[in-house]
């Protein structure tokens, strides 16, 4: 009985992951293009990483630009994209400094081409430096529960320490 369970579990997880992998391939978009027809346009475009904080850096790769493009958007000046013969272009763009938080769309553009084609990307809330604090952050919960638990069980070994002593120093020995 117990045997046929298991087998039943599992054979429901297997059947559970073979039913959504198609799903999860038939929603990838890479990239939505905006205009023209031409097969001979970026494609693939991808941003990594996804998520950026204000001043940071973006590699934004495409497919299709052998001589090169632009890729534009309001959180970073425009970037020229590199041309090569093997099919994947690349550029690096640094975001705004004073980018406000929030959605944004790139564009690219191959030389050549009136395709474009946009990818999103996410800027998010600055973190300034938490450098020259000190001492005037309080510590949070996790870290006065991992302390108290320190100190009790230090308190709980000295305390057996000092009664298993008081026995063979108290039997004469």
């Amino acid at each position: 009985m117990r045997a046929a369970r298991t087998l039943a579990v599992t054979a429901t997880a297997i059947a559970a992951v073979g039913l959504s992998a198609p799903l999860a391939a038939a929603t990838y978009t890479p990239g939505n293009v905006l205009s023209g027809g031409s097969n001979n346009g970026p494609s693939d475009v991808t941003v990594n990483p996804f998520e950026v904080h204000p001043g940071s850096t973006l590699t934004i790769t495409a497919r299709g630009c052998n001589r090169g493009g632009t890729v534009t958007s309001n959180a970073f000046p425009e970037t020229t994209l590199s041309g090569n013969n093997n099919g994947v272009s690349s550029a690096v763009a640094r975001v705004y400094n004073h980018a406000t938080p929030g959605n944004y769309n790139l564009a690219v553009r191959c030389n050549g081409n009136n395709s474009v084609v946009t990818q999103p990307f996410r800027v998010l809330p600055g973190r300034g430096a938490q450098g020259g604090l000190g001492g005037s952050l309080a510590p949070s919960s996790t870290e006065m529960a991992v302390g108290g638990s320190l100190v009790a069980a230090a308190a709980l070994g000295g305390g057996l320490f000092i009664v298993r002593r008081r026995r063979v120093t108290g039997a004469g020995v």
